[in-house]
């Protein structure tokens, strides 16, 4: 219940981001069809993002081990009964008296809140299909006329116009037939851009968070803002914008609608018709859109990173002997253990047992008492184990054990690590370091781990800046006069538009030249980078198969493997930050791309403007020449 209350609030606190942003900043853009996606992904997002997880494992020394040793009870000497029922007392004569117990009423909120919640679901599902019978008795047995991929039906019912996937509803006999074109190219909208789904995605999610005021609040947006999306490309298509608003207007006496459709009615009439007629918001804008990005991010380092603390392995704890059937022999290693004995030891275990024994590393305090050992056995069998010990003080002592296995060849194992200590007393773990291997490999030395290569980087370095990139250095065409039979002002607006066809043609060699080196300056970098990237590539292929050839020669109970397993997926991490580091690279060639062409086209559509008033100043030369040869 718990995780539910949770996931409701992180699912309410992203839907509140999102509307919010929306009401504030994009509400009264006219980039509709932009602002329909920006909603619906708010719908998703609250869904989904409660439910990724990232988790963070951080590595913690463990806790020194400590042993409680409880002292054993005090047992009593004597017994004195008399003591013991000394207070007790019996009467007779008294009657005996229960003890009532108060029992405590507590309610359970858990249960109190999921009953309020399936009332209100299921209320809301039944509204749900009332509004679909309601709505299936308005489409049943009527005549449909099929024209494109539209389906008209014409009812006799006082309702307003409304469409539900293909189908459009009207009743033709409440309108003039101008009216009524301006209502189906409006309903035609919400048809052919399956307006119908939004709608049905906010009322499946309305039920679901009935209680939540916001997702009401979310709902009415939406809706809202298809009405604008088919008003504005309603009105592309018809010539009288003036009369689709009286329409609007007039639609508004019908007061009956069928829910879960799209209405040629809604009551934000005056917010319709306002931005119906409101200029195109600047493309500039746009970056409203991204203005939820850093709130997501910082809900997702808030809320949905996970961290997990985990105690890092300790080497010296326990040490996992080899499988003796019987053991025949054992022999101590201790810090007073001579070069000589060493050396004899060998001797002894391959002639005696037919095992290896080898000990390097051999370091020694001034007291001549063993600080330093590394011991390499390897049995019968062909099972290898390595025992490091590295200190500041003496090492504790190792127990070897020679015997058999169940297959009857000679091992040896570490049986043990004792301390030089009085039995019975405590012992005092000091700073060495044990580190114990085992390897199944028959042949070969101890295997090291190979080392990862280093992932490229992509070339940095300054970029190609575009020529007038705020657009103020442009050459801005002349207007042409009024008044054609201003001669003055004529050979002016000439002289005007001369010069802006040669600042024109002067602005484009540069726009050329911007290309150019930007085409070169990326290419050359995306060369050297592929080529950096190739070599990555081959150099990943060596490291994993040296790291299988590594992982195939040591034993699955080998500490390494864990450390390994991380190092691995820091690798493929590694791996994803490069391609994102090529993701974004490309991203940001193709928006200075997209940036020239868009100036370049600018440039065009100016060249253009001034070639057509250029023509419109010859027509108005050979009018006033006519007018001239008349008079």
């Amino acid at each position: 219940m718990e995780a539910l209350f949770i996931f409701i609030l992180k699912s309410s606190g992203l839907l509140a981001t999102f509307y919010f942003a929306y009401f504030f900043l994009l509400r009264k853009e006219t980039f509709f069809n932009s602002s329909r996606f920006f909603l619906l992904a708010g719908l998703v997002t609250s869904v989904v993002l409660p439910f990724i997880v990232y988790t963070k494992i951080i590595w913690i020394e463990p806790a020194p081990a400590q042993v409680q040793v409880q002292a054993p009870a005090a047992v009593p000497t004597e017994f004195n009964t008399a003591d013991a029922v000394a207070n007790y007392h019996y009467n007779q004569t008294d009657s005996p008296q229960i003890a009532a117990v108060e029992e405590n009423f507590e309610i359970n909120w858990n249960l109190v809140s999921m009953v309020v919640y399936g009332i209100g679901f299921a209320a809301f599902m039944i509204k749900f299909g009332l509004d679909f019978y309601s709505l299936n008795s308005v489409l049943k047995g009527k005549d449909i006329q099929q024209q494109e991929d539209f389906k008209f039906i014409d009812v006799n019912e006082n309702i307003a116009p409304f469409s539900y996937f293909d189908y459009i509803v009207y009743n033709s006999s409440l309108y003039t037939a101008a009216e009524l074109e301006n209502i189906l190219e409006h309903e035609k909208v919400h048809s052919d851009q399956k307006h119908t789904i939004d709608v049905l995605i906010t009322r499946i999610f309305c039920i679901l968070f009935w209680f939540n005021p916001i997702i009401w609040l979310y709902k009415k947006a939406i809706l809202q803002n298809l009405e604008f999306i088919a008003d504005s490309e309603a009105a592309k298509k018809i010539t009288d914008k003036k009369a689709y608003q009286y329409t609007l207007l007039k639609i508004t006496t019908h007061e009956t609608c069928v829910a879960i459709t799209n209405h040629f009615y809604q009551s934000l009439i005056k917010k319709r018709i306002v931005m119906l007629n409101k200029n195109q918001s600047k493309k500039r804008n746009y970056w409203k859109y991204y203005a939820v990005i850093p709130a997501l991010g910082a809900f997702v380092l808030l809320f949905q990173i996970e961290t997990i603390a985990q105690e890092k392995k300790q080497n010296n704890a326990v040490v996992q002997r080899d499988t003796i059937k019987e053991t025949k022999e054992l022999i101590t290693i201790t810090k007073n253990t001579t070069d000589k004995e060493l050396d004899d030891l060998k001797g002894k275990l391959k002639t005696k047992h037919n095992v290896d024994f080898q000990a390097t590393d051999v370091k020694r305090n001034a007291e001549k008492e063993l600080t330093a050992i590394q011991i390499q056995l390897q049995s019968e069998s062909g099972k290898k184990q390595t025992v490091s010990m590295n200190g500041s003080k003496a090492i504790k002592d190792i127990t070897l054990a020679v015997g058999t296995d169940t297959n009857g060849a000679a091992t040896i194992s570490v049986e043990g690590l004792r301390a030089p200590t009085p039995p019975n007393a405590p012992v005092a773990v000091n700073s060495e370091r044990v580190v114990i291997r085992n390897y199944s490999s028959s042949n070969g030395d101890t295997p090291t781990p190979p080392t990862p290569p280093v992932a490229p980087v992509f070339p940095q370095g300054p970029i190609p800046q575009a020529p007038a990139m705020d657009m103020t250095k442009m050459p801005k065409p002349p207007k042409a006069p009024k008044d054609t039979n201003d001669k003055a002002a004529m050979s002016k607006f000439e002289s005007e538009m001369a010069d802006f066809e040669k600042k024109m043609a002067a602005f484009e060699p540069d726009m050329r030249a911007f290309e150019k080196e930007m085409e070169e300056t990326m290419g050359k970098r995306s060369a050297i980078f592929e080529k950096e990237m190739e070599k990555y590539q081959i150099a990943m292929e060596k490291y994993g198969a040296e790291m299988e050839k590594y992982q195939l020669n040591l034993n699955p109970n080998f500490n390494y493997n864990f450390d390994m397993k991380f190092q691995e997926r820091d690798i493929k991490l590694q791996e994803k930050e490069i391609r994102l580091q090529e993701r974004d690279i490309r991203l940001q060639e193709r928006d200075i791309k997209l940036q020239a062409a868009e100036m370049k086209k600018q440039a065009a559509e100016m060249k253009k403007q001034a070639k057509e008033m250029k023509k419109q100043a010859e027509e108005m030369k050979r009018e006033e020449k006519k007018y001239s040869t008349k008079s």
